[in-house]
């Protein structure tokens, strides 16, 4: 059995501001979203997702993909955003078995609408807090991490949208 690599001094101050990041930063995004336009980050994600696909639409399965989430976690969202009249479900055109989700101009109004504060508030607690080669260097950073993760084709580059808005800007 091979001996346990402890962290130095410096990489557990590192680890212990990161995992102060990944708990905060998705608290006050969640937050934002939640009081503005009564989405959730996940939420947030789909509708962004299904934005930018051609024709607004994906695969129930691909978008599941995109977003990080499961399947099942998916066919709930896309339940509850149906019933507000920002997605519908349709057969898939190819092969008639899939299901994809389609964006509808209600769901795409409601995330343009959405969109500016959420942008506001990912550039006021990150970029902002940044200087240009540091925004450089946490893109190094988190594409070497997210090759860790989930290993390239499974990993959507930009499944969070935290930067994108309904018009693509």
């Amino acid at each position: 059995m091979e001996p346990t690599r402890w962290l130095t001094d410096g990489e557990q101050e590192i680890w212990r501001r990161t995992l102060a990041v990944l708990t905060l930063l998705p608290n006050e995004l969640e937050g934002q979203l939640q009081r503005d336009a009564d989405l959730t980050r996940f939420g947030y994600g789909v509708l962004a997702t299904l934005a930018e696909a051609p024709g607004r639409s994906r695969r129930m399965s691909e978008l599941a993909a995109l977003a990080n989430g499961s399947q099942s976690r998916l066919s709930h969202l896309v339940g509850r955003l149906e019933r507000r009249g920002w997605v519908r479900r349709e057969r898939a055109d190819d092969d008639g078995r899939g299901c994809v989700a389609v964006l509808t101009d209600a769901g795409y109004a409601h995330l343009a609408a959405a969109a500016p504060g959420h942008v506001a508030l990912v550039r006021s607690l990150v970029f902002d807090a940044l200087t240009p080669t540091q925004v450089t260097q946490l893109g190094e950073i988190t594409a070497a991490l997210l090759t860790r993760l989930a290993p390239p084709g499974d990993c959507p580059a930009s499944s969070d949208h935290g930067g994108s808005t309904a018009d693509g800007r």
